[in-house]
């Protein structure tokens, strides 16, 4: 019996521990006068964000059973050859034109016309609401908080936290620089202590300049939530447009028309950088997969594409390197530039690098094999 309770004590002061260590990063929801803007969105109704096509929702059951079951190959059994930096690397800002450095998933630090732009950030080793469960990280990041140079905007698509990092933004937050986000997702990081003038909420279509940049929010097919009930933010790409270098980056998204107008109203892009991993046929209308990306980056008129999400967590039912290797195979049959650098590694659009190997040979599923495509096409 005292065996039995302690065990009981024990399972219930972690439990308290878990709860804790997760309270803070599960955010807040948007309320006062920032609920009321929000109310005002054509995206919103009945109290939730909608998507732009309403979507499948995948078979919990079927999605359940096939997690437990697992994934060959999942993850990497070594380690990764990351490519270390410094703030040395990035002492001098580009006067013009654009380099684009990958720490991983969809974390990528912009540097376009001497500014700099960072997405997405995630620096913790779980992307979770605790440290303690939950999606680890492959490898480490490729330069620390501390090393990173100076930002002018810190651009978050949407709020799972595979985007939006508590400790990250909390790290950042004390930085002189502008937070850049949808409708509603302030709320978090007004909530982690960033101070509300240095936030900018925009719905689709909108725009703000910061530092000589115009940022756009763009529409995406996805869905928000950190816990806290479903879709009470946006979710959106961005546009990120100088005097004559613009960039795009998807966030999170399934495949809809909205690409070719997004091309046709801000394109075309020297550089596009779409989420290519993740996905599964079972929740094909909230993430794209490998050859909907490619559609995806010529139908916003990109000229390079590099591909994220994919090769840093463990978030789907495919071989870790499937993304990839699919990417590469759906480019070369569309004559669509891909890059593949390392994490950490910077990619000049000017001059792109033909995909290289950093990565194992391992067995994955081709397009025919495990065909990805969103519905309401």
């Amino acid at each position: 019996m005292r065996g039995l309770l302690g065990l009981v004590a024990a399972v219930l002061v972690l439990g308290a521990i878990g709860l804790a260590d997760a309270w803070s990063a599960l955010g807040t929801t948007p309320n006062g006068a920032r609920l009321e803007r929000i109310a005002q969105s054509k995206q919103y109704r009945n109290d939730r964000f909608v998507d732009t096509i309403p979507r499948v929702e995948p078979d919990l059951w079927e999605a359940t059973r096939r997690w437990l079951a697992g994934e060959k190959f999942s993850q990497p059994t070594s380690s990764l050859p990351i490519v270390l930096r410094s703030a040395a690397d990035f002492a001098t800002p580009l006067a013009s034109g654009v380099r684009i450095t990958w720490f991983g998933h969809s974390s990528l630090l912009v540097e376009i016309e001497g500014r700099r732009v960072l997405f997405d950030p995630v620096w913790s080793e779980r992307c979770s609401p605790s440290q303690f469960v939950g999606p680890k990280r492959f490898h480490a990041p490729p330069l620390s908080l501390a090393e990173l140079p100076r930002l002018d905007v810190v651009a978050i698509s949407h709020d799972h936290y595979d985007h939006l990092d508590y400790a990250t933004i909390r790290a950042l937050k004390e930085r002189d620089l502008t937070f850049v986000v949808p409708l509603g997702v302030g709320a978090h990081l007004e909530y982690w202590g960033v101070d509300p003038k240095r936030i900018r909420e925009l719905d689709w279509w909108e725009e703000t300049r910061v530092a000589g940049l115009t940022l756009v929010a763009t529409p995406a097919r996805h869905f928000s939530g950190r816990g806290l009930g479903a879709d009470r933010t946006l979710w959106s790409g961005w546009a990120l447009i100088g005097e004559t270098r613009r960039v795009f980056y998807s966030g999170d998204t399934a495949m809809f028309e909205g690409f070719r107008q997004i091309g046709e109203r801000l394109g075309p892009f020297d550089a596009t950088l779409i989420e290519a991993g993740a996905y599964n046929a079972l929740w094909a209308d909230v993430h794209l997969g490998p050859e909907q990306a490619v559609a995806a980056h010529q139908a916003v008129r990109g000229r390079v594409m590099l591909p994220v999400h994919w090769g840093t967590f463990d978030l789907a039912l495919h071989s870790w390197v499937e993304p990839i290797e699919r990417v590469i195979a759906a480019g070369r049959a569309a004559n669509v530039t891909v890059v593949t650098p390392r994490p950490g590694e910077s990619v000049d659009p000017e001059h792109p690098a033909p995909p290289a190997r950093w990565w194992p040979k391992l067995p994955w599923k081709t397009a025919q094999q495990a065909p990805v495509v969103s519905s309401g096409l």
